[in-house]
């Protein structure tokens, strides 16, 4: 067999430069994590009373026994947010002062604006940060996560966190059984901290395709249709979801980015110590893992309690797993979204 040496040697090489600057960069670790749900429970003998539904089509066809809803007047998604970011900082031992960035995950902020993560700020006393949203739909938490890395890896920034939270009932119309059924409030946050012993987020693959927009959105609300008599009484502020569409596109979307995420980082699934998918639908969990050939036992799942929280969805699953991660374990944080938006984060547990 003919071996071309010269190719071998380069790809060598870059093999070495790789493995380098993989040991040699800062890596941004997570150093705390919480989160939160509201107390009220929406179950699903409740929504029997709702809509035209029942337990038993509900758990076959999603997985979902019930939902947290925030039930009190006048609360949003910064109220979630500042119980949360106070839980981290107290759990960390961090001194609001020394929070540089916060973002905020989310497509069910305050209000269009100011951000939700400035007035998170303004609730809490972080005084020297700057803050801003993401909005990428259920993919929002790790868009926001490797945005947060950045910083860190950077050497600008020490102490950034980072929230998933949404106030899923304020969009949804509790008369419409295809979507009123899934969703539901709540989120978490991490600390992500600088960290050279090689735990930390390592590597990441995203993607986005407009033309997914068609299957899941919210019709007005925006500048294409601000909000008007006629699109309140159209019940146009409300999520809209074609679920066959989405449901392929997903399965199909967070496998493709976990495999490159793993053939980048030379991984075998067997390396993999958790698997951490976006928690829409068990049926979409079960497709992604048998696509895969994964263990089910190591897939992190509680969409059977909260529902979908859409940005909270990963870290409620990361905080509420904790007890059970150890140092050095080998975790995939993979979503996908509308707009549509999805991928994969590659992360060796650092607690």
């Amino acid at each position: 067999m003919h071996l071309n040496l010269g190719l071998l040697n380069k790809l060598n090489t870059l093999t070495l430069r790789n493995l380098y600057w993989q040991m040699s960069r800062r890596l941004a670790a997570i150093t705390g994590i919480q989160g939160y749900v509201p107390d009220y429970v929406l179950t699903n003998a409740e929504l029997e009373k709702m809509v035209d539904t029942n337990d038993e089509w509900i758990t076959t066809r999603t997985g979902i026994k019930e939902r947290r809803i925030l039930k009190e007047p006048g609360k949003a998604a910064s109220d979630m947010g500042k119980i949360i970011v106070e839980k981290l900082l107290k759990k960390t031992s961090t001194n609001p002062d020394d929070v540089e960035l916060v973002i905020f995950a989310t497509v069910t902020g305050d209000m269009v604006f100011p951000d939700t993560a400035n007035i998170v700020c303004d609730k809490v006393g972080i005084k020297n940060a700057f803050a801003f949203d993401i909005r990428a739909a259920c993919s929002g938490f790790l868009f926001a996560l490797t945005t947060g890395a950045k910083f860190i890896e950077a050497g600008t920034h020490k102490k950034v966190i980072v929230i998933g939270c949404d106030m899923m009932s304020s969009i949804i119309d509790y008369t419409d059984r295809a979507t009123c059924i899934i969703f539901g409030d709540g989120g978490g946050a991490v600390l992500l901290e600088p960290c050279e012993d090689g735990t930390g987020i390592i590597d990441s693959e995203f993607h986005g395709d407009g033309s997914g927009a068609k299957y899941l959105h919210m019709k007005a609300g925006g500048s294409l249709k601000p909000a008007s008599l006629e699109t309140v009484t159209a019940k146009e502020h409300y999520v809209y979801q074609e679920g066959k569409a989405v449901f392929k596109s997903a399965i199909n979307g967070m496998v493709d980015t976990i495999k490159k995420v793993c053939k980048n980082n030379n991984l075998q699934l067997e390396d993999i110590d958790w698997l951490v998918p976006h928690q829409a639908n068990i049926r979409i969990i079960n497709g992604v893992a048998d696509a895969l050939g994964f263990d089910i036992n190591k897939v992190m799942i509680n969409i059977q309690k909260y529902g979908n929280t859409t940005s909270g969805t990963l870290p409620l699953c990361l905080w509420e797993w904790e007890p059970k991660l150890k140092k050095g374990d080998n975790i995939i944080l993979t979503a996908f979204g509308g707009g549509f938006t999805w991928g994969s984060t590659y992360l060796k547990w650092s607690l």
